[in-house]
């Protein structure tokens, strides 16, 4: 039983063999307005205007079995054309049925004709008939008429060669072998016995279609393992748009040797294009899709999520291309004036893209950050004065989740001028506090205290050595103030803070140990009975210091760079006594 993507492609077969039927339901109203396929209201009443003009007016008029109607798009003279016109219109109708070869679709609109080599400009070379060894070119001259309007006829110089070219057509060798009724009675212009032929066609080209595509999947099979590989997946997705092409190209290929009446082989060859237009394209959508794909599963897994992202979006934007050039395609295959649709395409998509300036921004703007990778989903990131969580970035704008849990949106057209500062991709998170010590402390408190401090930092094994430092940097009338600056070796703020907090922390007990005390953002008033500076901790704090000087290991202006090695990344962390050290 077929599934039902299937089924739709078969009612798209059976809607191709049955068009041409459709089709004739036009030009009969056509003829009689004037009107050529693909144009307006003609000026001539026949509408010899233009080569198509007179072409599709004969071939309608003939089908229709008007053939005094038909004598008049033959270059003859009136009274010839009196006697023998409809005659000669029959014969020309079945030499063009039978003995044409060329492309209808190719006959211009343009009442001048278009320019063709080797032939002169007042005439246009349709295409050839051939008869056995007769064969001559079916030739359209534009001349006037007894009224003075310049019209195109069919050539005095092909129609000489019509009664021999008639002569030369036999009756085909399949129509002495079917039932006389087949042959005789026609419908719309054809023998019913090429109507049931274009019918049993469909599945007889269907199945073909199945068996070929199935061929095609062999090799395939034979190289996958894995069904759910990307190759895989690639030979299923096609397997439907394959088959459609492969079944039409194969009906076509029959109803070619049926040698259909020339109208109705236009208007078959016409809705076989559009079907295989359409097949063709989304075979293209297939294949593309499928490349795409496989390019952003290597985007995610190289963690390249903003080429993912742009990828998609380009895959979008593909698609609506393909769907439009599939549409180009239809209409051109229809007999449309493809110049005239991409003029008034051109003129509205320059209204548009005036009209809609700030969302073009917003879309390039968006191309460009997803491009450039700055930001991805999932970065925190500050923008301006805010902070947040990248949560989507669209066609449009950017959402930022911040730490209020309010939702931010900034069109990508600010997000591309703006000072971005992503937060996310840190390597390390810089420490870097000014501690305000009392002014009472002494210098050589100041330096027991620096040099504890810088000790702290290269034995604490989540800070960075190199380049980490303690400097007392400023004194005034009522603090000393040292400024810390390291680097803290992690990327997560939450143990960033965690750490910071040890380090102030220590630092602290470095201060209390040093006898000196932090700075309070006050004037402090000494009364009598204050004892001031803890007098035993200061004397300690100078007695080494002195130790320092006599040993000549005073560490400044730092610690010996053999010193720092020994006890580099020395001191335990987290505590002996921190919760965190005991549950570990």
């Amino acid at each position: 039983m077929l599934s039902f993507s299937k089924r739709k492609l078969w009612l798209a077969l059976c809607f191709a063999a049955l068009l041409p039927a459709a089709a004739q339901l036009l030009p009969e109203s056509l003829t009689k307005t004037g009107g050529t396929p693909g144009k307006g209201v003609s000026s001539d009443p026949l509408g010899r205007d233009t080569p198509s003009g007179t072409l599709f007016g004969f071939l309608q008029a003939a089908q229709a079995g008007n053939y005094s109607t038909a004598a008049q798009y033959l270059q003859m003279p009136a009274a010839k054309r009196q006697t023998q016109g409809e005659d000669l219109a029959t014969k020309l109708k079945v030499v063009m049925d039978r003995a044409f070869s060329g492309n209808l679709r190719r006959v211009t609109n343009d009442p001048d004709g278009t320019p063709q080599e080797g032939v002169p400009l007042d005439r246009q070379r349709i295409g050839v008939l051939t008869a056995g060894d007769v064969e001559t070119d079916l030739i359209l001259v534009h001349t006037t008429d007894p009224s003075g309007a310049k019209i195109w006829l069919i050539s005095s110089d092909t129609l000489a060669k019509i009664p021999e070219l008639y002569e030369q057509n036999e009756v085909r060798q399949v129509e002495t072998h079917l039932p006389h009724a087949l042959v005789r009675y026609d419908f719309l212009g054809m023998p019913l016995w090429q109507w049931l032929a274009i019918l049993v066609a469909i599945p007889f080209a269907a199945g073909v279609g199945f068996i070929v595509v199935r061929l095609l999947r062999w090799p395939l099979r034979a190289w996958i393992h894995d069904r759910t590989s990307s190759l895989a997946v690639f030979r299923n997705r096609i397997a439907n748009p394959l088959w459609l092409v492969v079944s039409v190209l194969i009906h076509g290929g029959m109803v070619h040797y049926l040698r259909l009446p020339l109208l109705q082989r236009h208007y078959y060859q016409q809705c076989a294009s559009v079907i295989l237009v359409v097949g063709l394209f989304w075979l293209t959508w297939r294949v593309l899709q499928w490349l795409l794909r496989i390019f952003r599963d290597r985007a995610i897994a190289a963690q390249r999520l903003g080429t993912s992202s742009l990828m998609l979006l380009g895959e979008r934007m593909l698609k609506a291309a393909i769907v439009i050039l599939a549409g180009f395609g239809v209409l051109k295959n229809l007999g449309f004036n493809m110049n005239a649709v991409l003029a008034g395409l051109g003129i509205g998509g320059i209204a548009v893209a005036f009209a809609a300036q700030k969302t073009l921004e917003n879309l390039l703007g968006g191309m460009s950050v997803l491009g450039d990778e700055v930001i991805r989903v999932g970065d925190t990131c500050r923008f301006g004065d805010r902070v947040g969580t990248v949560e989507d970035i669209s066609l449009r704008s950017t959402r930022i989740r911040t730490p209020e849990r309010t939702q931010l949106s900034i069109p990508n057209g600010s997000l591309a001028t703006m000072n971005i500062e992503n937060l996310t991709l840190r390597d390390k998170i810089l420490f870097n506090p000014r501690v305000k010590l009392r002014i009472e402390t002494s210098p050589d408190q100041l330096r027991y205290l620096l040099a504890q401090v810088r000790r702290l930092l290269y034995e604490h094994p989540k800070v960075e050595t190199a380049g980490a430092r303690a400097r007392l940097i400023s004194f005034d009338d009522s603090t000393y103030t040292i400024e810390i600056f390291c680097y803290v070796l992690t990327r997560d703020g939450a143990e960033f803070l965690a750490i910071a907090e040890d380090l102030l922390l220590r630092i602290m007990e470095i201060v209390d140990t040093s006898g000196s005390g932090l700075a309070l953002p006050s004037q402090t008033l000494y009364l009598g009975r204050d004892a001031g500076l803890d007098k035993d901790k200061t004397d300690s704090a100078h007695r080494e210091v002195q130790q320092w000087r006599e040993s000549g290991k005073l560490p400044f202006p730092d610690f010996d760079v053999k010193d720092i090695s020994e006890f580099s990344n020395s001191l335990p962390y987290p505590p002996p006594e921190s919760a965190v050290r005991q549950q570990k």
